[in-house]
Order: C-alpha cells, then structure tokens, then sequence
C-alpha cells in the first residue's frame, strides 16, 4: 500500500471548491433513464451521452473526478481516446463503482445487502492498471416499520470495510457510501438516529480491517424525513442535523465527507449542501463537498434526448448545475437566481 499515493489522491478528490461527478449508472438503470424519454437503449447511445459529459467546456473547474461504470471504462471517445484517458487530461481523478449491486438479504425481508467481494482483488488490479485511482461502493439502508435491523447495518459495514482494505491494496481510493434511503415517512430525528448508528458500525468495521482514514472518502446521505413525511424540514434544519450527525461520528483523520444528493432535486440539494457551509464550515475537521449524479445529471439528458443537435444545449445545463452544487461549497449558493444561463458555452 502507498499511503502517500492513496493520501494524495484523497486529497485531490476533495480539492478546494470543486467536487465529484458520478456517471456510474448500471447498464439497467441508465437504460430505464434512456427509456424514459424515448431514447434508444444501446450502447453506442450510452457512450455518446458520457462523452458530452466529459466533454463538457470548463468542468474540470467545478469537478475534481469522475466516477465511471465498468462499460465506460472500457469505452473510447470518437477520436479514440479513452474515457478514463480523457478524464485524467482534463485534470480530473477517474474512478470506477466496483460493487455488482443490492441484494435481499436472506432471511430479513425489505433489507439489502451490496454484493461483489468474491472477484473483487482481482477486479481491482485491473481497474489499477487501466488507470483508475479511486473506487466505489454503496450499500443501501431502508428505514420502515422494524427495519433497519443490526445484522443488515453489520453485514453492509463488514463488506464495506472489506472492500476498502483491498482498495487500499490495491492503490486505489475507497468512496464507502453507506446510503440511508429517503423513501418512506420517516422523520428528521428518525434518519438522524439511523444514521447516527449506520456511521458508528461503518468506522467501527473500517478500523478492524485497518483501512487508513487519511486515504478514504465517505460518500454520505444528507440527514432529512423521508420524502412521505408529512413534517418536512427546512434548509437549517437539515444541515443542523446533518452536521450534529457527522461530528458524532466520523473520525477527524477521514480525508473528506462527500454528500450524494439521494433523489433530491439538483435545487434542493445545493440549498442543504449552502447551508452546512454557511453555517459550519470554521467547524468541520474534514472537507465537505458533494458527489452528485442525478442532481446535475438530469436537466442535460433531457435536453440531450440523444440528438446531436443538442449536445451545446445539454453541456450547458450540465454545466449550470456543476457550477450550482460548486457555489454550496462556499455559502454562495442562492436557489432564487437559480436558473440556468441563456447564453451557450
């Protein structure tokens, strides 16, 4: 293990104002996105629409990395150059998401447990050699009537501490993303609870496989109700409990906190992630920022709709909500303005 490589790279995944980019959607789940707006689901459709991502003018001045999924790793832009090549000329850290999915998780109805450590050594020396510098892991925890029970917070926390001993291994940087769902009519102090005790039983795991913290990120659920509670919170509120939640519970030694935006609107996200700088930031031992898909994602596919005719259009959207999510990392994030620029890139 070369700790001063993993702390290097940590450190420039969490640089300064900027944050990660993930376009690691399952070869299902951006078909299910593509179908939803009429867009053929091939893989030429999927490649072309991650090289408008890539390409996209000035993104590297809001984001540090990119998290890929194994197809696009392996898949080249029209002039012939790698994905993971492109990424890293552009000045950003290439990563990869390496767990095969959730599962049931036998014997506790409406819990799931994230699989892919048998092979993964392996997988992780190639993704190594290929380039890459970091990876990726979630794992998901439902919160409903009985649920979540310790032995899914424990199953999920052991395989995540294991995958990110043989990250380390390996030389690449673990993203550990234990993610607290939002579906469901839970309360604010509810997720806080639950993910209080998700957080303690992760870092507890990660130190038993002797996972160095300076060379990992946490990839981690703003705490907020479930989206069918009736009691929704405000921006304070959230980033209140959100940050009481993390200072509880993650280690100062953990090389940043990165926050995925778990469904929530591009908008909301920024305006949860404003407040927690605005309010926080002389306080929190580590860098906070944000690894948003969907929510800077969304508004450029639909643009897109895999025409392209569309592509200046999309990269524009693209990179409005890039530069939103950048300007919450500094307390400037006003979600009234929010609008994207009537000028093109």
């Amino acid at each position: 293990m070369n700790v001063h490589a993993l702390k290097s790279t940590a450190k420039a995944m969490v640089a300064y104002k900027k944050g990660l980019l993930a376009i690691d959607e399952s070869i299902g789940t951006c078909n299910k996105r593509f179908a939803e707006l009429g867009i053929p689901e091939t893989a030429a459709l999927r490649c072309a629409y991650r090289e408008m991502i890539v390409n996209t003018p000035g993104l590297h001045e809001s984001i540090s990395g990119v998290i890929l999924f194994d197809e696009t790793a392996r898949q080249h832009l029209k002039d012939g150059t790698s994905f993971i090549k492109a990424i890293a000329d552009k000045g950003m850290v290439p990563g990869i998401k390496v767990d095969t999915g959730a599962k049931d998780l036998a014997g506790y109805p409406g819990e799931k447990i994230t699989e892919g450590l048998d092979d993964l050594r392996d997988r992780l020396k190639v993704y190594a050699e290929m380039g890459l510098r970091f990876a990726k892991w979630r794992a998901v925890i439902a919160i409903g009537p009985g649920i979540p029970g310790r032995a899914c917070i424990e199953a999920n926390a052991h395989a995540l501490a294991r995958y990110a001993a043989l990250c380390q291994e390996a030389g690449l940087v673990p993203i550990v993303e234990p993610e607290v769902l939002m579906q469901g009519d839970h309360t604010l102090a509810q997720t806080q609870k639950v993910t209080e005790e998700v957080l303690t039983t992760l870092f507890y795991h990660l130190h038993q496989q002797r996972v160095m913290l300076e060379g990992i990120l946490l990839k981690a659920s703003m705490v907020t109700p479930g989206v069918d509670c009736p009691t929704q919170a405000t921006a304070g509120e959230v980033a209140d409990a959100t940050i009481q939640c993390l200072l509880r519970t993650v280690p100062a030694a953990t090389a940043g906190v990165a926050f995925l935006s778990g469904g929530q609107s591009g908008k909301l996200a920024c305006e949860h992630l404003n407040a927690m700088h605005v309010w926080y930031e002389s306080r929190l031992p580590w860098p906070l920022t944000f690894s948003f898909g969907r929510a800077i994602q969304q508004p450029a596919m639909g643009i897109w709709s895999g025409a392209p005719d569309q592509v200046v259009e999309a990269q524009q959207a693209l990179s409005h909500r890039a530069q939103c999510s950048q300007a919450a990392l500094t307390g400037d994030y006003d979600p009234i303005t929010d609008s994207p620029p009537l000028v093109t890139i």
